[in-house]
């Protein structure tokens, strides 16, 4: 656990507002671990989709007299991605903290709610639209789709890889941050080539 908070732009949402802080009624390992499920599911669905993975990281630190923090990170960079592909990789992160949770036995209704990552979900809606496609909360958009049926979509894919989302956060849990490659090798998957010009 780092002593101090990370650098500010990490606590930072793709927008440059303050990504939401949740309570969660978790032991310090039991959040620490979840986070890295949450980018662990990140990291495997984007390189199963082709994407580069760089790193993906859980990040934590002593808050003094309040506790502790936890967030975690994964950098990629995408080339010819399928929209659809990249919003459901947007949506593994909370997925796989949800089912982190079920499979301990630590599931609640309001620890599952604490999972959802609106972030990621704002980040998918807003990139989808810089491309034309359409892509709502809540409702689906004549021509596109609701963030649910992207979801259902996540959910499929999270369930197929669990293995390999499983042996990722256990490996990110031990060694704060894993590479793409290092990823790669835990997994069997491969990590696309890095082209120049993608987007994060």
């Amino acid at each position: 656990m780092m002593a101090t908070a990370p650098a500010p732009e990490v606590l930072l949402d793709h927008r440059g507002n303050p990504r939401a802080t949740v309570e969660m009624t978790l032991t310090y390992e039991q959040a620490r671990l979840g986070t890295a499920f949450h980018e662990a599911g990140h990291a495997v669905l984007a390189m199963a989709y082709g994407m580069h993975v760089l790193t993906s990281e859980v990040i934590a630190w002593s808050r003094g007299a309040d506790g502790w923090g936890v967030t975690g990170n994964t950098a990629f960079r995408t080339h010819d991605t399928n929209p659809w592909h990249f919003a459901a990789q947007c949506a593994a992160g909370e997925l796989a903290y949800v089912q982190y949770l079920m499979t301990r036995g630590l599931w609640t209704p309001e620890r599952a709610l604490a999972c959802a990552a609106d972030h990621d979900r704002e980040q998918a809606i807003d990139v989808l639209a810089d491309f034309g496609y359409r892509l709502s909360h809540g409702r689906v958009p004549e021509g596109g789709k609701s963030w649910g049926m992207v979801q259902g979509m996540a959910r499929r894919k999270v369930g197929y890889l669990w293995r390999e989302i499983h042996t990722v956060a256990h490996a990110m849990n031990e060694q704060d941050i894993l590479t793409g490659d290092e990823i790669a090798d835990l997994t069997g998957l491969v990590n696309a080539p890095l082209l120049t010009g993608g987007a994060a």
